[in-house]
């Protein structure tokens, strides 16, 4: 074969290739939510002159093209199989795999999120509870980092002093350590969360620290569907499918959970949001503003308020038992000024329940 019919050969396959990809993009439709990641798509920018003169649609453009990039999903996984295992760097995006475990780095303690999510706290307390009687707690999460990170290499945020950091600035609160309860294994492989089955010493440490007693006993069950957290996205690796499991009893079968957006009454394990794109939703219903539980078979007249972030979800069902009410309260959607229109407050046991990544991310939280 000559040296000139290879050259045609080349540039024909260039021009295909580059012409190809061009009219792809151009004819296929455009998708709205990327359901690996997560998160919604970059739809095409509004142009306008302000917009162009500005260099706004430009930015935009940009954005659109990288997210609705033909075969996008596909290309992902082939840069970070070739960032771990060819060029073998340690993470792809901040997100680093060991022990089959995927997390995210993050070592920089952000003192001003503390001290957003402190004033919020504050503002809770002076507003609602200084006055009354009512015992407050706090206890914060660890994420998965606290297990993997220093220990394997990784830069490592120092979770005591962001621990005494909080305490500080919650002196009215009683601070309630669980972190020498927990351990890499009660977390998802792929995801954030805690996983529900592991955490029953976490919850009974809870309870008994805040004078109820717990006898935990529940019977396990397997969700069908596979379960990839949000790690499995946005690592782009195909990493293993794990199972979910959730805990349920009698008790448990016999609750009311009040949903204060919709109005109405959703059961304490949503079965559909299990067999969605995100299974750990399955506990009450996932993201959720206002919640009550109400327990009829309570041997108490206790309640429980709980401000808390997405792992309140799986570890509330498990507190039930010692509570008349739990009332769980989510101020990334709602507003701390609302809230007594919906909460009566008096004599409740309060409980802040915060993960560090929200904490040291608390920019949602308002």
């Amino acid at each position: 074969m000559s040296t000139k019919f290879k050259n045609i050969i080349t540039v024909c396959m260039t021009v295909v290739f580059l012409f190809g990809f061009a009219a792809f993009s151009i004819l296929k439709q455009d998708n709205t939510v990327s359901i690996s990641e997560r998160r919604p798509l970059a739809a095409f920018p509004k142009t306008n002159g302000e917009s162009v003169l500005t260099g706004e649609f430009m930015t935009g453009f940009e954005e659109y093209t990288m997210d609705q990039f033909p075969l996008r999903d596909r290309f992902r996984t082939l840069k970070a199989i070739t960032v771990f295992y060819v060029l073998r760097q340690k993470d792809n995006n901040d997100i680093y795999i060991e022990d089959g475990y995927a997390s995210k780095l993050e070592y920089l303690m952000d003192k001003e999120s503390l001290n957003h999510a402190a004033s919020r706290f504050q503002l809770l307390y002076d507003q609602y509870m200084s006055d009354k009687d009512m015992k407050v707690y706090f206890s914060i999460i660890p994420d998965k980092n606290y297990f993997m990170s220093g220990i394997n290499g990784y830069p490592s945020l120092d979770y005591n002093l962001f621990i005494s950091e909080m305490q500080k600035k919650m002196r009215y609160a009683a601070y309630i350590d669980i972190t020498n309860l927990l351990e890499l294994t009660d977390y998802y492989h792929t995801d954030i969360h805690w996983r529900q089955e592991n955490i029953l010493d976490a919850a009974k440490f809870l309870a008994s620290e805040m004078g109820v007693p717990l006898s935990g006993e529940y019977t396990q069950y397997k969700v069908d569907n596979p379960f990839y957290g949000v790690y499995y996205g946005q690592s782009a690796l195909p990493l293993p499918a794990e199972d979910i499991f959730y805990l349920n009893n009698e008790t448990l079968e016999r609750c009311r959970v009040y949903d204060f957006e919709t109005n109405s009454y959703i059961t304490v394990y949503d079965m559909e949001k299990a067999a969605g794109n995100d299974p750990y939703e399955l506990f009450l219903s996932g993201s959720k503003s206002l919640l009550t539980i109400e327990n009829p078979e309570a041997s108490s007249e206790k309640e429980l308020l709980l401000f808390r972030d997405s792992f309140g979800s799986s570890l509330a069902p498990l507190l039930v038992e010692g509570y008349k009410k739990i009332t769980l309260v989510d101020i990334r959607y709602i507003s701390p000024n609302l809230l007594d229109k919906f909460i009566q407050f008096n004599h409740q046991d309060v409980l802040f329940l915060y993960s560090t990544s929200v904490l040291n991310n608390s920019i949602t939280i308002k």
